[in-house]
């Protein structure tokens, strides 16, 4: 048995007051923000048309917004699409026309200035089609937090698994609350990017309580907060470089991966940095809170154990 050194631990559980309070408030404006605000939901959710065209030179989107208006969509949201000569436009659903009808309006009121203009695709998605993304994404996400409380229940014991899914929810919420906050828009790519999050987050806790239950085996003396705060520091450098490393990859993504995996990289650049405090913070003060020891991780010895040791 070894006797713990908590010399050279870094004392992360004192601040456990302060990481709650700053969590907690981060959830509640998130919340507040998703009751008022919303999401600001892609075509993938609310369905409508998507248009994507090219030019010869540079295109004036306050010049476009205006053709598209007098042609009729006055909801068109129209944006740069990785040059300033590729424009994507996204509209509503138009009652009664197909896609054809609509790409040849569209085209004729961005011609209507005499530019030369290139439709590359046209992509079509149904209100009905929207609300079941929206309703399956919902309870893909319940699947995995409710897979998950299985799966560390049975690797270790409720309270971890508790506290595992409410880190988990915890970055979730903050991830969404953040899109909703500064109304980014959320598309099929952003509840997938939402996904990796919790496997990723996942996989940071989990590494933390192994270590967690590790520690209470084999450490004979030192208090559960002792304990814990030893387990956190003597992971805390493979957690670090495995954010750091996959936050170089996904901001290489993020500034030169073009538009259209924007959103996707936003969403895991936020989760990662929110899943790294959380596996130190939240999952750890939780089952500090409900009240972990050594003596519930200790293994159960097997009946009749002694008596077999003892036996030529």
């Amino acid at each position: 048995m070894k006797i713990l050194d908590t010399s050279h631990s870094i004392d992360f559980m004192s601040k456990g007051k302060l990481a709650l309070i700053a969590s907690v408030l981060m959830i509640l404006v998130s919340i507040v923000s998703l009751a008022t605000r919303g999401l600001n939901l892609g075509i993938d959710f609310t369905g409508g048309t998507l248009v994507e065209v090219g030019y010869t030179e540079s295109a004036d989107l306050s010049q476009l917004r205006s053709a598209l208006t007098t042609a009729g969509f006055d909801s068109a949201v129209v944006q740069h699409f990785g040059t300033s000569k590729d424009v994507l436009i996204r509209l509503s659903p138009q009652a009664g026309e197909g896609t054809a009808g609509v790409s040849s309006r569209v085209l004729r009121a961005l011609e209507s200035d005499g530019q030369d203009v290139d439709m590359r695709r046209v992509e079509f998605v149904g209100p009905q089609i929207g609300d079941e993304l929206t309703e399956d994404g919902g309870l893909a996400m319940l699947a995995a937090l409710f897979g998950i409380l299985i799966y560390v229940y049975f690797r270790f014991e409720i309270r971890f698994s508790v506290g595992a899914v409410v880190a988990l929810v915890h970055d979730v919420v903050i991830t969404m609350g953040i899109f909703s906050l500064f109304q980014f828009e959320f598309d099929l790519t952003v509840l997938a990017a939402v996904l990796a999050v919790i496997g990723y987050s996942l996989n940071d806790t989990i590494v933390v309580y192994d270590r967690i239950r590790e520690n209470f085996r084999k450490m004979r003396k030192g208090t559960s907060m002792e304990v814990i705060n030893s387990s956190i520091t003597q992971t805390l450098s493979r957690t670090l470089v495995t954010s750091l490393t996959t936050l170089l990859v996904l901001f290489a993504l993020f500034f030169v991966g073009g538009e259209i995996i924007h959103s996707f990289a936003l969403a895991l650049i936020i989760g990662v940095v929110v899943g790294t405090y959380s596996s130190i913070y939240v999952a750890s003060s939780a089952i500090l809170m409900l009240g972990v020891s050594k003596a519930d991780l200790m293994p159960v010895e097997k009946e009749g154990a002694d008596l077999e040791e003892g036996t030529p």
